[in-house]
């Protein structure tokens, strides 16, 4: 029996290089309404340290209820060899929503990798990186 009963995500949230860098690629990309965006703020005195603030981050509202925020305190470059995060995956409808994610993104000069078909987990993945190199990926059934 597990200890706690979780219904799955709630939100994630990416620690950023540059904030305005990061919405202006996850805006292109994904287009999701802003639920909360502090970034205006992220040079005043003590936000990027307070929580209330949201660290002069940006929260967007997903589709499916969760949240996705971007955070601007990161100092270093991504590495998914370290311990931490090693990619950030959003799930599309279906095999076509991928195939014109590669058009999408091609239209919009974001490099990208080939829907790649992962038969055993029964799922496609198409990846990219975003501004400070995390693996982003799309994931559609293969059914």
């Amino acid at each position: 029996m597990a200890l706690i009963d979780s219904s799955g995500f709630a939100h994630v949230r990416l620690t950023v290089t540059d904030i305005a860098r990061s919405k202006k690629f996850y805006d292109l990309v994904f287009g999701w309404p802003i639920a909360v965006d502090k970034s205006d703020d992220v040079n005043k005195p003590g936000v990027i340290d307070s929580a209330e603030d949201y660290f002069g981050g940006t929260v967007y509202q997903t589709p499916e209820g969760t949240l996705f925020g971007l955070r601007p305190v990161g100092r270093d470059d991504f590495d998914p060899n370290r311990t931490g995060l090693d990619h950030v995956s959003f799930a599309v409808k279906n095999r076509e929503d991928l195939d014109a994610a590669v058009r999408a993104l091609d239209g919009a000069g974001v490099q990208h990798g080939e829907v790649i078909e992962l038969a055993d987990a029964g799922i496609a993945i198409l990846s990219f990186q975003d501004p400070d190199d995390v693996n982003v990926e799309l994931t559609a059934p293969l059914s």
